[in-house]
């Protein structure tokens, strides 16, 4: 069963590069390919978000602008 779960593996980083899940959690049984929450998880956000706030006020310290897009998100 081993050999046919690596052949599975190998299979889907063929099809799907990078975005294959781990083969260890694959042993597992974790099929599960969804990107967990974590601590300290950088939020990903749109530079057109970040320039409007600049544009309402340029003086805004790193803290206060991820404050703001955390509520508006």
């Amino acid at each position: 069963m081993a050999r046919g779960l690596s052949e599975a593996h190998r299979l889907l980083v063929e099809a799907y590069n990078e975005a294959a899940f781990s083969e260890r959690k694959f042993k597992k049984g974790n099929f599960d390919v969804e990107d967990k929450n974590r601590t300290g998880r950088p939020k990903i956000y749109e530079n057109a978000e970040l320039e409007e706030l600049l544009e309402e006020d340029s003086s805004q310290t790193q803290k206060e602008l991820a404050l703001t897009l955390e509520d508006i998100h």
